[in-house]
């Protein structure tokens, strides 16, 4: 079902001329088309169910407006700047080392918490970014490496639309099997956010294809386990939630064409959903219910548990995508300490 989904209090995803008129009479109303398409106004409320620190920041948000598609060398620049000012202070508000280095040829940082308890053990971030950009690296590493007091390794894979599938695979597998050199299995675990999330499943089915072992745990971190068709959350959110571009999902082609290249979009290393997902590691998995990876992300830890994985889904109130990249929020904070906790308490086992 195509929606049309306003909401006129607070957060406008999309709305129509003719939308706008019937909401000033009705603006909790639903009309239907004779092929099935709704064209739904919702009034939603300002939630009193999160943070004054949250609710501040959705209401910031909320009035932003689509913005003109980037040429990719302007996503980059960007998100390079950004990651910049963010990675500065992640370091301030939670003090490490971070050294910049090659692990198996490829980019590495190594950050090292300045109170380090737990030295046989060892954790690999995938950033997020779509996979064309780096919007996290150590934005995502140096809260984990600070508060579970744990060694991070941090990866800059190969980017696409240069560099599609399986290259990041490989990149991290690499550095993977570097690390086993050093550390037990048992004592390695890989994390990461958005593509980064999406990239630590793969990587996981092809250590486990590759026979080689399994690492102790896995934080997928608002994720998508299946290239080959859109979820519900894709086509209701932005990567603010209900605000910013809403970019409705073709069923015909891949979520992300780029990245996929020529692969089967069911090819069980690029969609983990399909793969064998047996004797997997304990696996922690978050996400929030604005967020639009929400339902892939859901679906996955569904698939766990079918196949027997201990595997924890935490879900947080009205927030979007990657709340945990902004430091203000109380929920951050928490969520941060989850992830850093799940860690401590599974590597190592």
């Amino acid at each position: 079902m195509k929606i049309l989904f306003c909401s006129l209090a607070t957060f406008l995803l999309a709305v129509s001329a003719s939308a706008q008129t019937s909401a000033a009479a009705d603006p909790d109303s639903a009309t239907f088309d004779p092929n099935g398409t709704a064209h739904i106004l919702r009034v939603v409320p300002m939630p009193a169910t999160v943070s004054p620190e949250a609710q501040k920041w959705l209401k910031e948000i909320e009035h932003n407006s689509p913005q003109p598609e980037e040429t990719l060398a302007e996503r980059r620049k960007h998100t390079d700047e950004w990651r910049a000012r963010d990675s500065a202070e992640a370091k301030r508000l939670y003090p490490v080392n971070v050294a910049e280095t090659t692990t198996a040829g490829v980019r590495t940082d190594i950050v090292t918490p300045l109170a380090e308890a737990n030295k046989n053990l060892v954790l690999i971030n995938l950033h997020g970014g779509g996979f064309n950009s780096d919007s996290g690296s150590l934005i995502e590493g140096i809260p984990i490496a600070n508060l579970a007091r744990i060694k991070v390794v941090s990866v800059y894979y190969r980017l696409a639309p240069e560099n599609p599938f399986p290259a990041a695979v490989d990149d991290v597998v690499a550095v993977y099997k570097e690390l086993l050199k050093t550390y037990q299995p048992r004592n390695i675990g890989i994390f990461g956010t958005s593509a980064g999330a999406i990239l630590t499943g793969e990587v996981a089915v092809k250590i486990k294809q590759l026979e080689l072992p399994l690492p102790g745990a896995l934080g997928m971190f608002s994720t998508l386990a299946d290239f080959s068709q859109p979820s519900d959350s894709q086509q209701i959110f932005a990567l603010d939630g209900f605000s910013g571009n809403v970019s409705p999902q073709n069923a015909d082609r891949p979520h992300d064409e780029f990245y996929v290249g020529k692969t089967n979009p069911k090819d069980p290393v690029l969609s983990p959903l399909f793969a064998d997902l047996h004797s997997f590691p304990p696996c922690l998995l978050v996400t929030s219910t604005r967020d639009l990876l929400l339902s892939n992300t859901s679906i996955l830890h569904r698939a766990l548990l079918h196949a027997g994985v201990n595997a924890q889904l935490v879900v947080f109130e009205a927030l979007p995508h990657a709340f945990w990249y902004h430091y203000q929020l109380p929920e951050t904070k928490e969520v941060l300490q989850i992830m850093a906790d799940f860690f401590e308490q599974k590597l190592g086992k």
